[in-house]
């Protein structure tokens, strides 16, 4: 049985909770939250422990589950891996690239699993074209959110885009050759809203546009790649996956276009998607590799690359604002 202890019972950290409940051969031994009336709440309504300790807990439990504030995940990260326990920890990984550094660099000494939350790996449209061949050469995104005070403590490029710089790399795998940006912050600090033009070495674009003061939601990621345009849409859940026409396309409804080289055939299609918890999930593959000894899906390697080209991007809006 793997014992857990949750950093951070907050609005995220209700929903960690719920699901370690669910999750066979896993355990909460308890949590710790500064809040004591918010703790009071959830030890109640949980019936669980609360330490006051942050050391204490990390002493009780063999992994911790960070979902604290972002200006916090250094400090509780990096006291569980110098007792040798497995972390994961909300995205993004750590407030700056300094504690990012060092913790890739305690995890590595200390030969434990860490596991970012990038949740959206897990999300079904997402998971629906594991068994297709993605090589994108062109990529829009567009992730719009209404405004929501909780979570302000980052930039939108911390709190959204970056789900959606970590897909693009992911999906991409090659380094950003050139980056250019642009945000203003409208409602908080820091950049509400941004656009972002990213080109790397093998010749791909993606332009990401986040918002955080939008008046609908939207998540949505479109693909283009040789003989294929593919719609992933994150909040509905849902893919579409237009393209020529192949021997494999039997199910798919099939229509002819003329172009300047003659007729095509195109086939169009939606990819069955598997409803999921995509937050149980992600906690459940955490746990399966820490039992099955195997690498987690996403590591803490992942979780920096997406932070720093996140960074880069906030030190390119800094500049374009002097």
């Amino acid at each position: 049985m793997l014992k857990v202890g949750v950093f951070g019972v907050g609005h995220l950290g209700k929903f960690h909770l719920n699901n370690w409940k669910e999750i066979s051969d896993a355990e909460v031994v308890g949590f710790y939250d500064p809040s004591d009336e918010n703790a009071a709440v959830i030890a109640k309504q949980y019936k669980l422990k609360r330490f006051t300790s942050i050391n204490k807990l990390i002493e009780a439990c063999d992994a911790a589950d960070v979902v604290a504030p972002t200006t916090s995940h250094y400090a509780l990260c990096k006291a569980a891996i110098l007792k040798s326990k497995h972390v994961f920890v909300e995205k993004p990984l750590a407030n700056t690239m300094e504690e990012a550094k060092e913790l890739l660099k305690l995890a590595k000494e200390a030969n434990i699993k860490f596991q970012v939350g990038h949740v959206e790996r897990f999300n079904p449209a997402f998971l629906a074209l594991k068994k297709h061949e993605l090589a994108p050469m062109f990529i829009e995104v567009h992730r719009l959110a209404q405004f929501n005070p909780r979570g302000t403590d980052v930039s939108v490029i911390l709190d959204l885009m970056i789900h959606d710089i970590d897909i693009i790399l992911k999906l991409v795998n090659s380094n950003v050759k050139s980056m250019s940006a642009n945000g203003v912050a409208v409602m908080s600090d820091t950049p509400d809203i941004a656009n972002v033009r990213l080109e790397f070495d093998n010749g791909c674009v993606a332009n990401l546009t986040s918002s955080r003061i939008s008046l609908k939601m939207m998540r949505k990621m479109r693909l283009f790649q040789k003989d294929s345009y593919i719609s992933i849409d994150f909040l509905e859940k849902k893919t579409e996956i237009t393209r020529l026409k192949t021997p494999a396309d039997k199910d798919a409804f099939i229509f002819d276009i003329e172009t300047s080289q003659g007729k095509k055939s195109i086939a169009f299609f939606i990819p069955k998607t598997e409803d999921n918890n995509a937050i149980k999930m992600e906690l459940e593959s955490f746990k399966d590799a820490i039992i099955n000894n195997t690498n987690t899906i996403v590591s803490e390697v992942d979780g920096f690359r997406a932070m720093e080209v996140a960074h880069q991007i906030l030190e390119k809006i800094e500049k374009n604002k002097q």
